[in-house]
């Protein structure tokens, strides 16, 4: 079943399931495909046959990224175009709890530690440069410099405590250790375009995925970078967003600029299904930690959806 909810003059930019609530989701969107004007993020609950709004917050720039608390069910941090990030308390005000501003230009994404410190986010940014906040104190903890370029992802490891991976501009993807910002990172030339988007194998510590401009997704063994493990070929344009699914370490979905989100079999390097639901380019997309099988994917349509894998549909053999 696809159920679809529109996010009416927002164009979606990020999609995520809460981690405490099967039945929760959050998107942040922006005005004017994020070139001018506001965000809104999104608070939605998934009922039968249909996409409930909860909340409805709005920010003076557009949004760009999200990521939900680790430590409490009503905390949400997202990102936005004027370089701050911002904490929500979703059962309170209408204004953030803080604002953190330090990134000179647009935030693209913002990422929650599950492994390390309960409060620690990472934040990464047009300014080519990725910060390490606490969410308890008004200044950032310490700051990564490396990327040549925009840094389009960061997301923690969330097996090893203390370690995250980056997706640049740059074509690189590179790998830090945030107790250690001044030793730099494990370098990776990952891909012959501008790499957007990255993600940890949920059953390999050591696996990683990269999703790039060239159109192609990529595995790394991070203990041995120098060749990718596989190379996944199917999507016509840029690679948006990319990730691995909690229940099983073979399959992993892909958002596209092609309008398109993919589905691949990783162990046979092969797409096995293609969903095409958008008319614009695919931004945000997300797997359901709790119902196996489901996502949910955003996109400049306005339209934001939540639908099941063919093989976890109801009655599906």
């Amino acid at each position: 079943m696809n159920l679809t909810f529109r996010t009416k003059s927002r164009h979606g930019y990020s999609v995520k399931f809460s981690p405490y609530f099967p039945h929760r989701l959050a998107c942040v969107s922006s005005q004017y495909y994020g070139i001018a004007g506001c965000g809104s993020l999104f608070v939605l609950d998934v009922h039968p046959g249909e996409i409930k709004l909860v909340q409805l917050f709005d920010w003076n720039d557009g949004l760009f990224d999200l990521t939900w608390a680790e430590n409490n069910e009503n905390l949400l941090v997202t990102a936005a175009g004027d370089g701050s990030i911002q904490i929500w308390d979703i059962a309170q005000s209408q204004n953030p709890l803080k604002v953190l501003k330090e990134h000179t230009k647009e935030v693209n994404a913002v990422d929650w530690s599950q492994t390390r410190n309960e409060h620690f986010v990472i934040s990464a940014s047009w300014d080519h440069l990725i910060k390490l906040w606490d969410i308890n104190h008004n200044q950032s903890l310490a700051t990564y410099t490396g990327h040549d370029y925009i840094v389009y992802n960061a997301c923690w490891s969330p097996h090893i405590p203390g370690c995250f991976a980056s997706a640049s501009g740059d074509q690189t993807v590179r790998l830090w250790d945030s107790r250690k910002p001044d030793s730099g990172a494990v370098v990776i030339p990952a891909h012959k375009g501008e790499v957007l988007t990255c993600d940890w194998c949920k059953y390999d510590k050591n696996v990683l995925f990269s999703g790039s401009s060239d159109g192609f997704i990529k595995s790394w063994d991070i203990r041995n970078p120098q060749s990718p493990l596989c190379v996944l070929s199917g999507h016509k344009y840029a690679v948006r967003r990319v990730r691995s699914s909690p229940f099983s370490g073979a399959v992993v979905a892909s958002a596209s600029y092609d309008f398109t989100v993919k589905i691949w079999d990783v162990e046979k390097q092969t797409c096995v299904d293609t969903i095409e639901h958008h008319t614009e380019f695919v931004y945000g997309l997300d797997f359901n930690l709790h119902i196996p099988g489901q996502l949910a994917d955003c996109g400049w349509d306005e339209q934001l959806h939540v639908f099941h894998l063919p093989s976890h549909q109801p009655g599906a053999l």
